[in-house]
């Protein structure tokens, strides 16, 4: 059980806390209610952009990372569709180090021409080299385009193409973190080797002065259901063919959102998972196979992946995939099998938890999507899943007219 303390400010910053004294260190999460999702149709890749400029100076300090190293401490951040995180882990005595750097450029950065130009040739080479040079780079980008055609998860979170990045004005950069990087809209979490009045000791000291800010309600076109097939083919310069197919399924906070991870963790988590046993061991179809959830805050995708084994047309790999899920369908999953599932769920939860800085983390995101104690539900919700609801969702998914389909071939 984890023991969540909590405190807000008054200018809305939440903090929540967990002590743990078998370390000497802290880790500080600051989790921003803002990812991909809140970017303009025509101006995308903003929040991943700002997941750089985060680092490239702010109000008063003009290097983040040299101060970290002296503190002999380590920082880093991601970005996904509906989040910006950022994290530092540090000595317990030099923990203040640490809410001095967050609150700086939670206060404002410094905007220098140049940290933009720097960070904007940063983020145009990490989507030349993972999107367009690296083989299946662009897959997301189709797989997302043919799912949602209404919602911003239509495009990735590194964005729908260069230029918006490349065009991006001072003045939009500016505007879209007033927006978004505000104390009224982020969460910060602190785990470790420190009390929790000494928590709020060091927020109020570092993070009140910073006025909480305008944030945009979130109002966002919600996606239609999809009534018919999509089918997509593409050819491009990679080793093998691969396929690729996109369910629609529910959003985080749904009663079925453990039973879509379930049923991706029976599909294809581990060597003795059904895909892995049937397709690859058994019928020798595909090299590879996968099958994931994109977990996401708003309605998500149920993703099967997969490389076809040399010689197998994609048609019939396809075929093979629905034979399963028919499967999952038509016959109710066992109660062992899926008790098996649960065990590997509950040992890998259980041994994320045992690190500072995944609970600091892991806290940080429970708090946002709703609140911080939900995280000791997270393995009872999951371990509540029973082989009817697995049946009746996979039903309610597993259907052509919910399904897109990427062919990717390679060029012969």
């Amino acid at each position: 059980m984890i023991r969540v303390n909590r405190y807000t400010l008054d200018n809305g910053l939440r903090i929540v806390h967990e002590e743990d004294d078998s370390t000497q260190m802290v880790a500080l999460n600051i989790a921003y209610n803002v990812g991909s999702r809140d970017e303009d149709f025509n101006h995308t890749g903003f929040a991943h952009l700002f997941e750089h400029l985060m680092f490239g100076g702010s109000m008063h300090i003009p290097d983040y990372d040299t101060p970290v190293q002296n503190a002999c401490g380590e920082d880093n951040a991601w970005t996904n569709n509906d989040l910006t995180n950022y994290y530092i882990t540090l000595p317990k005595q030099n923990v203040e180090t640490g809410f001095w750097l967050e609150s700086d450029r939670m206060l404002s950065l410094s905007f220098s021409p140049n940290s933009l130009e720097v960070q904007r040739q940063v983020v145009i080479e990490e989507f030349k080299q993972r999107c367009l040079n690296q083989p299946y780079g662009d897959a997301s980008h189709l797989i997302r385009a043919m799912a949602y055609k209404v919602h911003p998860y239509q495009w990735p979170t590194i964005g729908k193409e260069i230029s918006h990045i490349a065009n991006a004005t001072m003045d939009e950069v500016k505007h879209f973190f007033f927006r978004f990087y505000a104390p009224n809209n982020a969460v910060l979490s602190v785990t470790g080797h420190i009390s929790f009045d000494k928590t709020v000791s060091l927020a109020k000291k570092w993070f009140s002065m910073i006025e909480r800010r305008d944030v945009p309600v979130r109002n966002l076109p919600q996606e239609p259901k999809q009534t018919e097939e999509r089918r997509m083919e593409v050819e491009r310069s990679v080793p093998s063919d691969a396929i690729y197919m996109a369910f629609h399924m529910c959003k985080r906070l749904h009663p079925d959102f453990y039973a879509y991870d379930a049923l991706s963790d029976l599909l294809s988590n581990g060597r003795s998972s059904r895909l892995s046993q049937h397709l690859i061991k058994d019928k020798r179809i595909f090299n590879s196979i996968d099958a994931y959830i994109t977990d996401s805050i708003d309605a998500g995708l149920f993703i099967i992946c997969g490389k076809p084994v040399q010689g197998i047309l994609l048609e019939q790999a396809e075929a093979a995939i629905w034979e399963e899920l028919e499967e999952i369908k038509s016959k109710l999953v066992s109660n062992d099998e899926l008790e098996k599932v649960k065990n590997r769920y509950e040992s890998n939860r259980i041994f994320n938890n045992m690190n500072y800085l995944n609970i600091a983390t892991n806290l940080a995101f429970f708090e946002l999507i709703g609140k911080a104690e939900d995280i000791n539900e997270d393995i009872a919700n999951y371990r509540k899943t029973t082989p009817q609801q697995l049946q009746r969702v996979a039903n309610e998914a597993f259907v052509h007219s919910n399904c897109s389909i990427l062919y990717y071939k390679a060029k012969s």
